[in-house]
C-alpha cells in the first residue's frame, strides 16, 4: 500500500485565496511533469507553473517540492498551491486522480510519515491535537509533542528497563559471558521501586493536566431559584439558560462551554436539587444528581440573604467532591467569602478563584507530560505489571518475574508505537557485542 502515490486537498474546500492540493509517494514527480510545464525537479524549491488537463489550462499554481526521504513523508511530495475555488481546487484534484493517484485516507500523509519512521506514534497524536485546538493550553501542549515530548519523558525510564532486561537475558542465554552483572530480585528491586515512583508520578501529572486540557467537567448546583441559570448565562456571556423568578425553571440540564483566561469549563446547569411532587422536576433532579456524580468542580450557589435547610443538604451532599461555594446576590447582600451577582454579570471575583484553583495544573503545561487517554491508560498497565512483580519477588525466580518486566517495557513502547521486541533485541547487541 505505500507503493501507491495518494493525493489530497489540504485546505479546507471553500471559496478563499489559495488551496493546497497535495501528492506523496514514488510518481509524484512524474505526475506533476505530465500536467505542468516543469520539466526539472529541484529538491525544496517552489516553481511557477500552469496546470493542464490536455490542451486546457486549469491555474496558473506555485508548486513545492520535497525529495524524499526529507519530506514529511519521507516519499517524494507535491504541494500545489492554487487558487482558492472550489471548482478549481476539485479539477486539479480529479486531474491526480485521473493520472494514476489514489484519494489519501484521512490521515494517511501523518499515518505514512509514522510507518517510514519519521515520527512517532504520540507525535502523530500531537499532530492531530494541534488541527483540533480551540484553546491557547491545548495548542501550546500540542506543539510540545510535536517536538517529542512524550518520547523524552519515557526515554529515560525505558532505557533503564532495556538495559536490566538485557542483562537478565544475557544471564540466560549467554551464562559464560562475564562481562555482564549478574541480575537477581535482590538487585533488580530497587530499580523497580523507583519505575513504580516515577510512573505513578507522570500518571498523576497527566490526569491532572487533562482535565484544564480538555475542559473541567463543572456542574452548577444550588436550590430552585438561587441564581444558578444566572451564573451560567454570566459564564458563557449569553442568555442559553432561561432565568425567572419562579422556583424549578430548569427542568432538565442546560450545557455550555467557556474558556477563561487558562482554563475551559464544561458548564452544566442543573435542575434545583429538592423535594418535588411534579414528575418532570423529579426526572430533571434525578440527573442533576448524576451529572453531580461525575463532576470534577463543582460550584455550589448559596442566596447571600438566607441559608436554609436545603442549602444545608446540598452542602453535605457536596462535601466530597473539589467544590466552590460562592454567595450570590452580592447587589441585595454583601456576605464574607466569595461573593457575586450573577444577575448583573459581577463574577470576576469567581473566575479569579477558578483560575488561581488550577494554576499549578496548568502550569504543567511547561512539562513533558502524557497527552491523552490512551497514553495513561498504557501506562497504568505498565505501571501494573511492574507492581505484580513486585507482589512475587520473595518467592519467584528472576526467569518468572521477567514475563512480568517484559509486558510492563512492551505497554512504554505501544504509547510511542514502537516494536518492543526489536527495540530489546537492537539494544541488546548494541551493548554486549553477542554477534561477533
Amino acid at each position: 500500500m505505500l507503493n501507491d502515490t495518494i493525493c489530497a486537498i489540504s485546505t479546507s474546500l471553500k471559496q478563499g485565496a489559495i488551496s493546497i492540493v497535495r501528492m506523496s509517494g514514488e510518481d509524484s514527480f512524474e505526475i506533476l511533469k505530465s500536467i505542468s510545464d516543469i520539466k526539472k525537479i529541484e529538491a525544496n524549491t517552489i516553481k511557477y507553473t500552469h496546470i493542464y488537463d490536455g490542451e486546457e489550462m486549469l491555474d496558473e499554481v506555485l508548486v513545492s517540492f520535497f525529495v524524499g526521504p526529507k519530506s514529511f513523508t519521507r516519499e517524494d511530495m507535491v504541494e500545489i498551491n492554487c487558487h482558492g475555488g472550489v471548482y478549481v481546487t476539485r479539477a486539479i484534484l480529479n486531474l491526480l486522480l485521473s493520472k494514476g493517484c489514489r484519494l489519501a485516507e484521512a490521515g494517511e500523509f501523518t499515518k505514512r510519515a509514522y510507518l517510514n519512521g519519521r515520527i512517532d506514534l504520540a507525535v502523530a497524536e500531537s499532530t492531530n491535537d494541534l488541527i483540533n485546538a480551540t484553546t491557547k493550553i491545548q495548542a501550546k501542549s500540542a506543539l510540545k509533542g510535536l517536538d517529542g515530548s512524550i518520547e523524552k519523558l519515557l526515554n529515560p525510564i525505558m532505557e533503564e528497563m532495556k538495559d536490566v532486561i538485557s542483562m537478565i537475558e544475557v544471564n540466560i542465554d549467554y551464562p559464560e559471558y562475564d562481562d555482564v552483572e549478574i541480575m537477581t530480585n535482590t538487585n533488580i528491586k530497587p530499580h523497580v521501586y523507583k519505575w513504580i515512583k516515577d510512573m505513578e508520578e507522570m500518571i498523576d501529572k497527566a490526569e491532572r493536566f487533562r482535565v484544564v486540557k480538555d475542559g473541567v467537567k463543572t456542574v452548577i448546583v444550588g436550590k430552585p431559584n438561587v441564581g444558578k441559570s444566572s451564573l451560567l448565562n454570566a459564564l458563557i456571556k449569553q442568555d442559553k439558560a432561561i432565568v425567572t423568578d419562579i422556583a424549578g425553571t430548569t427542568r432538565d440540564l442546560v450545557e455550555g462551554k467557556v474558556n477563561l483566561k487558562n482554563i475551559t469549563l464544561n458548564l452544566i446547569d442543573t435542575a434545583g436539587i429538592r423535594e418535588s411532587e411534579d414528575i418532570v422536576e423529579q426526572i430533571g433532579i434525578e440527573k442533576s444528581k448524576e451529572a453531580l456524580n461525575e463532576a470534577e468542580l463543582v460550584i455550589m450557589v448559596l442566596d447571600s440573604q438566607r441559608i436554609d435547610e436545603e442549602d444545608e443538604k446540598l452542602l453535605e451532599l457536596t462535601k466530597d467532591k473539589k467544590r466552590i461555594v460562592v454567595y450570590n446576590k452580592s447587589d441585595l447582600v454583601k456576605m464574607d467569602g466569595l461573593s457575586i451577582s450573577a444577575k448583573n454579570g459581577d463574577i470576576d471575583e469567581l473566575v479569579e478563584y477558578i483560575e488561581n484553583e488550577y494554576k499549578d495544573d496548568v502550569s504543567l503545561v511547561n512539562e513533558d507530560v502524557l497527552n491523552n487517554e490512551r497514553q495513561i491508560a498504557l501506562m497504568k498497565q505498565s505501571l501494573n505489571e511492574l507492581k505484580m512483580m513486585i507482589r512475587h519477588f520473595d518467592d519467584t525466580c528472576v526467569d518468572v518475574i521477567m514475563l512480568n518486566l517484559e509486558e510492563s517495557f512492551h505497554y512504554l513502547c505501544e504509547i510511542l508505537g514502537r516494536e518492543y521486541q526489536e527495540d530489546l533485541i537492537d539494544h541488546m547487541f548494541k551493548n554486549f557485542c553477542l554477534g561477533k
